[in-house]
């Protein structure tokens, strides 16, 4: 297994204002596969994705990922990990305003471990943006500055991509572009996909659905009618 998740907890206050974020969650996830997590707002989906992704940390429990206790590591390893094992894309772009589409991209290589890297023209090209490289965004779609996102995201070649809420300030139309380039990423790269939403629709492209409720994993189901991105009904 790439991720082992063993009774993971995070908590936060303390008597009556006491809020369980997980609440005992022990998850197994495969290398490779795309992971869709779906649960109402607060039941701890995105805690899960910020633990995994090294950006907090567990009050008691661990996360085991490629071999790695991550939930006993120190802020160094922390950033470490972040910077070799991790890329993310949140529902916000956090474009850098005043670069190109290119430099947004290459930003990365400034604060990356750069050695594994993949070529730039080459995801630019898999992602069919490369007319887009000198725009700013301020002249790009909102789906089109997503799939910069997710460039600059996948440049270091992690081995997991988080995704939260990635459609979620999307029409229709981007948000199929958007799902399409992730199923493009798993296909080519290999790269283990985990997604946050709240769109039931994107269940459908999943590998493996995971349901949160009140911090606790609610359910975890291999989707046997598995759908391309083209299909979903949005």
């Amino acid at each position: 297994m790439l991720i082992e998740i063993k009774d993971a907890r995070k908590e936060y206050g303390k008597g009556e204002s006491l809020v369980k974020a997980l609440d005992g969650v022990n998850l197994s996830l495969e290398a490779g596969k795309i992971y869709v997590v779906l649960g109402p707002s607060g039941s701890g989906k995105s805690t899960l994705l910020n633990m995994v992704g090294g950006l907090d940390v567990l009050t008691s429990g661990s996360i085991v990922v490629d071999g790695i206790d991550i939930s006993k590591a120190n802020k160094k390893e922390l950033t470490e990990y972040r910077r070799k094992v991790t890329g993310f894309v949140f529902q916000f772009y956090n474009l850098v305003p005043d670069l190109t589409a290119l430099e947004n991209i290459e930003m990365v290589m400034d604060i990356s471990d750069m050695s594994n890297a993949l070529d730039i023209d080459d995801i630019m090209e898999s992602l069919e943006i490369s007319q887009l490289k000198d725009r700013f965004p301020r002249e790009l779609s909102g789906g089109q500055q997503q799939r910069i996102s997710i460039a600059r995201a996948l440049v270091k070649n992690p081995k997991i991509l988080l995704c939260d809420e990635l459609t979620g300030a999307l029409d229709t139309k981007s948000s199929r572009s958007v799902l399409s380039v992730i199923e493009k990423i798993n296909q080519k790269y290999h790269t283990t996909i985990i997604i946050i939403t709240h769109n039931e629709a994107i269940q459908n492209m999943a590998d493996v659905i995971i349901r949160f409720k009140d911090g606790q994993v609610n359910s975890v189901e291999d989707n046997l009618n598995k759908m391309s991105a083209e299909e979903i009904e949005l």
